[in-house]
């Protein structure tokens, strides 16, 4: 039988107590593949990578080397998380590369969608590859590779590296959770003991806020979408929408407009706010949200977020419209 074929006799890990056999089974399987020897980990600090993280910590602790690479398209606060999480409450073997100016200057200039997608993933494997060589006794790479990305292997998740490796790293493949959909791996995060927040962080994009800074990528309109994005998610947590909506965010488009500051005439950027409701991200519906909370977001960000001067409320479902903008 494909060992990537889910057991049809698996039951769905709903509960912990389904997840610490889970977890029990996985460390042993993870010790018997491994033995003595290290695993090398690109940590992003999404749910998938993170889950793999701390189960290979308790599996094999300092023989894991994880590695998170800053590409500066992150939202706000998530480096300093995956450091406290995992280095200073986990104590990981891990390694923070900040390469921001690496990647913004290679982005310079360039409009194209697909086009910035293929630099930030050729750069970021570029980084980890560097690092990778640096390295010794290094015989695993270990990925976050979750059954829906066995299913869509056909091309359609190009990013995902799904029953390979990237290119220059001939490492054999650790995947713990490769037979697990994402329920289930948030339910084996929580056992784990990782932060909710970590473990039910909404969908991110690969190429980061570098989609949601729509046409070419300047430094000061990445910074607009990264502070605008922190204060939505700050206002939806603390006005019940966190969990509730499935994914939520910030667009700041290329484009700028007349408004007014302190009596001058402005030229400065809008905001789009963009938040939806999905099962399977085939389509999307959009979360309505209060009139109240609209207005307390456009004035928190109109006066507080550097070069905006007004917000969007993107009413578009999918179809017709996508999720993301890029």
């Amino acid at each position: 039988m494909n060992d990537n074929v889910r057991p049809e006799t698996m039951e769905r890990i709903t509960t912990k107590e389904l997840a610490d056999a889970f977890i029990e089974e996985q460390v042993k399987a993870i010790q018997e593949q491994v033995q003595d020897h290290k695993v090398l980990l690109a940590l992003s600090g999404g749910v998938d990578s993170s889950v793999v993280a701390a189960l290979l910590i308790k599996a094999i602790g300092k023989n894991l080397v994880c590695v998170h690479v800053n590409h500066g398209l992150l939202r706000k606060g998530e480096p300093e998380q995956v450091i406290q999480v995992f280095k200073n409450e986990m104590d990981a073997n891990l390694i923070y590369i900040d390469a921001t100016d690496r990647f913004l200057d290679k982005l310079a200039g360039v409009k194209d969608p697909e086009q910035k997608r293929k630099i930030i993933g050729k750069e970021f494997i570029d980084v980890f590859a560097e690092e990778a060589s640096k390295l010794e006794d290094i015989h695993f790479l270990a990925q976050g590779t979750i059954y829906p990305d066995i299913l869509e292997s056909d091309g359609i998740k190009s990013h995902h590296n799904v029953g390979g490796l990237p290119e220059g790293l001939n490492f054999e493949l650790v995947e713990p959770v490769k037979l697990l959909f994402k329920d289930e791996v948030r339910v084996v995060g929580e056992a784990l003991g990782l932060p909710h927040s970590m473990v039910y962080r909404q969908p991110f994009p690969g190429p980061g806020l570098g989609v949601r800074c729509v046409g070419a990528i300047t430094r000061d309109r990445l910074e607009a979408v990264r502070e605008s994005d922190a204060i939505l998610r700050e206002e939806f947590a603390k006005n019940g929408l966190e969990g509730k909506v499935w994914q939520y965010f910030t667009v700041v488009p290329d484009f700028t407009s007349t408004g007014i500051e302190d009596g001058k005439r402005t030229d400065a950027w809008p905001v789009i706010i963009r938040a939806v409701n999905t099962k399977d991200a085939m389509s999307a519906t959009i979360e309505e949200i209060p009139y109240e909370l609209l207005k307390h977001l456009t004035e928190r960000i109109t006066h507080e977020v550097k070069g905006v001067n007004r917000v969007l409320y993107d009413l578009t479902p999918k179809p017709t419209g996508t999720i993301e903008y890029e």
